[in-house]
């Protein structure tokens, strides 16, 4: 990104734009893409150099773009260009050059750069009810912090500016009627900008208000997308624009649409509605040829993604498209052009997905003019775990006017998946035709599958608006789904719809009040904090009844009771100790969602997506989630029923089930026959997963009084020891006859799941300082701060999924704990350092940057939320005296709204005094009035409320 200022511009004649290239790669050309101030341009370069220029070992081959623009496109003051690759590998610059008309006369560079100054959309009321709005000046700080003065009317206020992006928030009286104001900012008698800005009333704001959907949507899993829905929803709709493969679903810098699917849980898909107009396409088409499908462009400026409420603008087909949901159920509004010959919306029921999955049967039926219902049944078993996923959705669309023919098409004869591939890619489109019907009254097929319903062109633009009700129980469960939560008290009002998904949203989003003069951390707080809370699904129905995993139709006993979806990896650093202090209800429901299903089926379920027994990922850290939970206060559930199912789940081999998959802790066996995992015999590893969760049900086999129980999970618990090799001081690979694997190399040597042995080293979080002791003090605070440093430059992510060549990985779940570590070595400057600089440099504001690794269902952003809190539970919160531990909050005010839930106070008070980007080390600690010795203080004190006062400076 480039920004200048220019003193004035020109209207009439051309400028040029160059790029001198160095090198461009041969390997994957790249298709590089240039806005000046946001008119777009892309071309695509052609490659003929290797990686080896990148290294020095290739000399340059030079090229050049040079780009003809019209001068209209600078404008006075602010101009911004930004360059970058949508496609292909890498190219390498030396020159960019800008060249004018000669009339324009760029301005001084300042250390502090003022992008854009405007009246928020919002007003703040303070408790005395004076009403305030904000003026956002978005800016960046260069090189050393600064004092400004900013002055707006009767406003005048100095403040310091820290290095880097900021929207500083300038609050002004609210005013009766639009007005227009001067606003400068100085530094000293320096001006730095002048300009006005127009205020006008505007509504209160909302915490919903703070929430970006659109942060961190590139590059992101399928479970990550703009999607609309409630807490713990079913439905999440959102857009689709991807082919299928790896990280399917939406992505940013793709700027058409396919259309708008109701689910993103893991390896869930399916029913995906896309409005058109004009010639009837069956196939998606590629993402990068929108014309040979039915997907359409869109105007990348009308997407607006609110809580509650998506929308956009299709370009190809001229189509404004809105959409809201409830728990169960969703409505959407297509307002069609006039004149639109046509006019169809299309559901497409095998559509792109994240994996590889098959239609095995699908019915529709066409019940009135004005009503659809149908079924369709998925079968996957291609994600490299043992999950067979086999599920039916069931669906009533309901539509407010009524659609003049029905049409369908069926290819049953595409090749369906057979195994798991490594790498795979499909964009739809098939070897052979599908047989299209038309003015049919039902279809029913497999393979690929999909109907469409035409409505009347019409002088005018015209708007139909759809309600469809899902249920994976059966076509009456959605019927009722979408009556009860949709259609009775919402009827056809898409905005009331909305507005009810904001509201539910503001409670739990209010649960955490922060005080910055910062909005960009305010918004980044409070994206990350809705991307924690909406990462869980519901399979359940509004009437409790639900699909096991043998697909007996079971009925909940508790009407607020739900069965949620969720993998339990190394959660208790995430999601779980964020629940139990904000969310207490939702970890109730997580407890008794596992529990019901362990009673229905025998086994405890690793991830329940789609209620089947998936054996995503490792472990059986549901232990630590049911036992965080009732440590934290949360205590309406059978902890004896938990234990006695967990219990055997710590000593029964692993099995297939009889209703698809595998249940079981999967290298349990020789975990217990030689006290660790010999490599060759499963992942050296899950030893340290497998310990941890060993102590979790030993904490709770002591406070049931099974004494025998506990001696012995206590003692499997350090089992981690076999493996850690004192000689080089890492955990180390074993063979069956406990010989050390050799050559070992700590980066490279293969048996960690998703990472290495330097990542899994640390990972020992019921007894960090046992493996201090190991190590060594100050061994371990040198060589865990210079593995700190050099990850720092990666900004603590493994570029590219390549977990081996990094020593600290905070983009996946086996390092999400390393920062706190110091604080158990004697250190906590150094956990307080790298604290904050995780928080800085790992957790972005874009599209691009908010997530660099796998934000996999609410775990980065429920670390980003914790960790500005100021607070962490090394063992999740499992301990028999659970305690936080004290990182570096990164506000100077949080009020955490506890709302006397589960027997909690009303509130508690993190009081960071001087906190902020730099002012990251804490020098002082006094709870409720009392120092506070070390990095510790009780959950306990924490829960039933108080107030936490920290001094901070650099």
């Amino acid at each position: 990104m480039i920004n200048f200022q220019l003193a004035h511009a020109k209207a009439e004649g051309n400028c040029h734009l160059a790029f001198y290239f160095a090198g461009i790669s041969a390997k994957k050309s790249p298709v590089l893409r240039v806005e000046i101030n946001g008119h777009r341009l892309e071309k695509k370069l052609k490659g003929t150099s290797t990686d080896q220029l990148l290294t020095g070992k290739e000399s340059a081959i030079p090229s050049e773009w040079i780009i003809d623009f019209p001068a209209a496109w600078l404008k006075k003051g602010m101009n911004q260009i930004q360059l970058g690759l949508v496609k292909g590998k890498w190219c390498m610059f030396d020159c960019i050059r800008l060249t004018g008309t000669g009339d324009e006369a760029v301005q001084p560079i300042s250390s502090s750069l003022i992008t854009s100054v405007e009246a928020a959309g919002f007003e703040y009321k303070q408790e005395d009810g004076t009403r305030f709005q904000p003026v956002m000046v978005d800016m960046v700080q260069y090189d050393h912090p600064r004092t400004l003065t900013f002055t707006c009317g009767t406003v005048k206020e100095k403040r310091l500016i820290e290095t880097g992006s900021s929207i500083q928030q300038i609050l002004l009286p609210s005013v009766r009627k639009a007005t227009e104001e001067v606003f400068t900012i100085h530094d000293g008698n320096q001006l730095v900008y002048r300009g006005t800005v127009r205020l006008a009333p505007k509504p209160l704001h909302t915490y919903a208000d703070d929430v970006d959907l659109l942060m961190g949507t590139g590059n992101s899993r399928w479970m990550y997308k703009p999607s609309i829905s409630l807490p713990l929803g079913m439905v999440q709709i959102a857009p689709d624009n991807e082919d299928e493969t790896w990280k399917a679903g939406y992505e940013y810098t793709i700027e058409n649409i396919s259309g708008f699917n109701h689910f993103c849980d893991w390896t869930i898909d399916g029913f995906l509605m896309q409005p058109t107009c004009g010639k009837l396409q069956v196939n998606p088409g590629p993402a990068d040829n929108p014309d040979a499908g039915y997907r359409s462009r869109i105007d990348k400026s009308t997407e607006k993604a609110e809580v509650g409420k998506y929308s956009v603008f299709m370009t190809d087909t001229q189509i404004k498209a809105e959409l809201s949901a409830t728990d169960r159920a969703s409505i959407q509004a297509y307002t069609f052009p006039s004149n639109c010959k046509d006019g169809r919306i299309l559901v497409d029921l095998y559509a792109p997905s994240e994996y590889l999955h098959n239609l095995q049967d699908a019915h529709v039926v066409k019940v009135s003019d004005t009503k659809i219902e149908g079924y369709a049944t998925y079968f996957g078993a291609y994600t490299g775990y043992s999950a067979e996923q086999y599920y039916t959705i069931h669906f009533v669309m309901q539509f407010d006017k009524p659609f003049t023919a029905m049409g369908g098409w069926v290819n049953d004869q595409i090749k369906a998946a057979q195994e798991y591939q490594g790498a795979w890619y499909s964009t739809h489109e098939f070897e052979t035709a599908p047989k299209i019907m038309q003015d049919i009254h039902e279809i029913h097929g497999k393979g690929d599958v999909g109907f469409f319903l035409s409505f009347p062109e019409e002088s005018g633009e015209s708007t139909v608006k759809v309600r469809t009700g899902v249920s994976l129980v059966d076509i009456a469960g959605a019927r009722n789904n979408l009556q009860k939560e949709l259609a009775e008290p919402f009827g056809w009002d898409l905005d009331e719809v909305a507005r009810n998904a904001r509201t539910q949203w503001n409670d739990y989003l209010q649960r955490v009040e922060i005080e910055t003069d910062d909005y960009l951390q305010q918004k980044k707080f409070y994206s990350n904090l809705y991307r924690a809370y909406a990462a869980k699904a519901s399979w359940s129905d509004w009437d409790g009844r639900f699909r096991d995993e043998r697909e007996q139709i079971c009925q909940l006993e508790s009407p607020g009771d739900r069965i949620i979806s969720g993998e339990y990896w190394n959660t208790f650093w995430g999601n779980q100790q964020l629940f139990n202090l904000l969310a207490p209800e939702i970890s109730s429901k997580w407890a008794r969602s596992a529990i019901t299903l362990y009673k229905n089926s025998g086994w405890f379920n690793t991830d329940p997506a789609g209620i089947e027994h998936t054996g995503v990922m490792v472990a059986m850290h549901v232990a630590s989630q049911i036992w965080g939970a009732w440590q934290s206060g949360v205590r309406d559930f059978d902890l004896n029923t938990a234990y006695e199912g967990l219990k055997k789940m710590l000593l029964t081999p692993p099995q297939q089930y009889d209703g698809g998959g595998t249940v079981g802790v999967e290298e349990l066996v020789p975990y217990m026959k030689y006290g660790y995992i010999p490599q060759g015999m499963g992942r050296p590893s899950n030893t340290m997963e497998y310990a941890y969760d060993d102590w979790c049900l030993a904490q709770m086999a002591n406070h049931l009084g099974h004494t025998d129980d506990y001696n012995y999970f206590l003692k499997r618990s350090v089992n981690w020891t076999n493996l850690f090799d004192t000689e080089t001081g890492f955990i180390r690979p074993k063979d069956k006859d406990g010989n050390w694997i050799s050559p070992f190399d700590p980066y490279h040597t293969p048996g960690f799941t998703e990472g290495n042995a330097f990542n899994y080293t640390w990972f020992v979080p019921h007894t960090p300082e046992k493996l201090i002791a190991l190590m060594g003090r100050n061994h371990f605070v040198s060589r865990l701060d210079s593995a700190m440093q050099k990850s720092s430059f990666a900004n603590f992510n493994a570029s590219g999924d390549d977990f081996a060549n990094y020593p600290i990985n905070h983009g996946n779940e086996t390092s999400m704990e390393v920062a706190y570590l110091f604080n158990w070595a004697g250190a906590p400057h150094l956990t307080q350092k790298w604290v904050r600089a995780i928080q800085e440099q790992y957790y972005g504001t874009t599209p691009y940057d908010a997530y660099p690794g796998d934000e996999d269902l609410g775990q980065m952003s429920s670390w980003f939320v914790m960790s500005a809190i100021g607070l962490f539970q090394m063992d999740g919160g499992c301990s028999q005296t659970p305690v936080y531990e004290l990182g570096s909050p990164r506000y100077p005010k949080i009020t955490l709204n506890l709302g006397n839930k589960y027997g909690r106070g009303k509130r508690f008070v993190i009081e960071a005094r001087n906190a902020s980007k730099e002012n990251k080390y804490i020098r002082s600690m006094y709870l409720n009035g009392k120092k506070v010795k070390g990095f510790k203080i009780h959950q306990k004190d924490v829960l039933k409320g108080g107030k936490l006062v920290l001094e901070m400076g650099k």
